[in-house]
């Protein structure tokens, strides 16, 4: 069975390069470009992964992954923020919005997906509320 990553990226090119990385690693990729909507399509199925670009139009991400956060049925799926912020302290904000790990663009296309599965290995010293699913 395939994994599924939701993407949320407003930029297509960025979109396109994450989507085109996956899907040859045997991925199934749903993208968004938005966070309100990405909140919902993440509500409709539980993706394995949530990628998440921190700055989005209407609503950044810390605020989705705040929101994602909120939803019972999505506190344990890794969000994985994929950003160009990478100025100091950005990660430790991404992580204390609700994300699980950090990535910062422009992404490497040699190691991008090792880092992705990277976070979907439960981790002994895992917290809730952000443990990964217990089938993983």
């Amino acid at each position: 069975m395939k994994q599924t990553v939701l993407l949320i990226e407003d930029n297509e090119q960025n979109r396109y390069l994450v989507t085109f990385l996956l899907e040859r690693h045997g991925w199934k990729v749903v993208s968004t470009t938005d966070g309100q909507h990405g909140i919902e399509i993440a509500q409709t199925f539980v993706p394995d992964v949530i990628l998440l670009d921190i700055q989005l139009p209407t609503m950044d991400g810390y605020t989705v992954a705040r929101k994602l956060r909120e939803i019972e049925s999505l506190r344990r799926v890794p969000i994985i923020a994929v950003t160009s912020h990478a100025m100091v302290g950005d990660r430790e904000k991404s992580l204390a919005a609700g994300c699980d790990g950090y990535i910062e663009k422009p992404i490497n296309p040699e190691t991008f997906v090792s880092e992705i599965v990277s976070h979907l290995i439960p981790q002994p010293q895992s917290k809730e509320p952000h443990e990964p699913h217990p089938d993983r």
